[in-house]
């Protein structure tokens, strides 16, 4: 295996020209770093990297703990943030906690022992003591997706209320009376506020809410299908539903299509996120767009400056307004002669 010496003696160097140039802490000229370079390829020498990692105390490395990569909003927001990270010179580690505070717990205490550089995560809950050792250990972090509500934390996420208030109102503006809801998991906050947003819609505008028509999902395709079967097995089933995910809301296409039934005619669905397989289904679904591309540009840019020192102490909460897009999985109940 070729050593650091090896590398000196092709460049026609000293070894402390080739450290200068493989850990960049003092000038060299542009000749010497191309002749160190080509030795470096020449002789197969790798620099140790966790060696100069724990010298300059950098990993140029991030953690990003998610809830689920195989829901694809959280795989559009891994992907740009894991893009942004390469452009920058970092590597992503990607957890999944599965929706479990154990698992997150334990992947966030693997994080901190690689000496990540810094975190990003969609918390399962309001964990304050997950919350609590990424400060013990000094690690920069930034919660995506979630609402942090101690003022301890760089947060980054939607309006999750009126994302799901634009949702309903649509509707309700085209007619419909009898809405549905298949909310998300209780303990995800951003289910909770646009569950909350569905029944103040129904309440200011005057429609009573109808028991069983809310049903719960887990974010998940199947779970989607289920609650829109439970739906669709009253006796006077909705005309319309607002699904708090579009994973869940392609899952209750399949069960209405099960059904026999057809949408937008029978019954109409809207869904929030605006994931790309989203517009390619049909009918392409009506949703609440998430601008997924800045939130991970914002999140990793917080992250960027906590992890420079740019930014001490004075947490910021950055919100977005999601935009309601109009495709043809809704339509007026009176379109049919209702």
């Amino acid at each position: 295996m070729a050593t650091i010496n090896d590398v000196a003696k092709r460049a026609g160097v000293s070894i402390t020209t080739v450290s200068y140039v493989i850990t960049g802490k003092r000038y060299v000229s542009d000749d010497l770093k191309e002749r160190v370079r080509h030795a470096m390829k020449e002789t197969g020498y790798r620099p140790n990297n966790l060696a100069r990692s724990l010298r300059v105390g950098k990993t140029d490395t991030i953690g990003l703990v998610i809830p689920d990569s195989s829901n694809l909003f959280f795989a559009e927001v891994s992907r740009n943030i894991e893009d942004y990270g390469f452009k920058n010179g970092y590597a992503v580690f990607l957890c999944n906690s599965d929706d479990q505070v154990d698992k997150q717990t334990e992947y966030l205490e693997v994080l901190i022992s690689k000496q990540v550089d810094g975190i990003i995560f969609t918390s399962v809950s309001n964990n304050r003591p997950n919350l609590d050792k990424l400060i013990d250990a000094n690690i920069p972090f930034v919660i995506v997706d979630r609402e942090e509500v101690e003022g301890i934390a760089d947060v980054v996420l939607v309006d999750n209320y009126s994302g799901g208030f634009k949702a309903v109102q649509h509707l309700i503006d085209i007619g419909h009376r009898k809405i549905g809801c298949i909310s998300g998991p209780s303990q995800s906050n951003p289910s909770a506020e646009r569950q909350k947003a569905y029944l103040h819609c129904l309440r200011e505008n005057g429609i009573e809410f109808t028991e069983g028509y809310i049903q719960s999902g887990d974010f998940r395709y199947k779970s989607g299908e289920a609650a829109m079967d439970e739906l669709l097995s009253l006796n006077n089933p909705p005309t319309a539903v607002f699904v708090c995910n579009d994973m869940m809301a392609i899952g209750a296409f399949r069960s209405i299509q099960n059904h026999g039934l057809k949408i937008p005619e029978d019954i109409s669905i809207v869904g929030f996120d605006n994931i790309q397989i989203g517009e390619a289904i049909s009918p392409a679904l009506t949703t609440v767009a998430q601008p997924i591309k800045e939130i991970a540009e914002k999140s990793m840019s917080l992250l960027y400056k906590r992890m420079r020192g740019e930014i001490k102490g004075g947490f910021e909460r950055i919100v977005f307004d999601p935009e309601l897009v109009l495709r043809d999985s809704t339509r007026s109940p009176f379109a049919k002669g209702e």
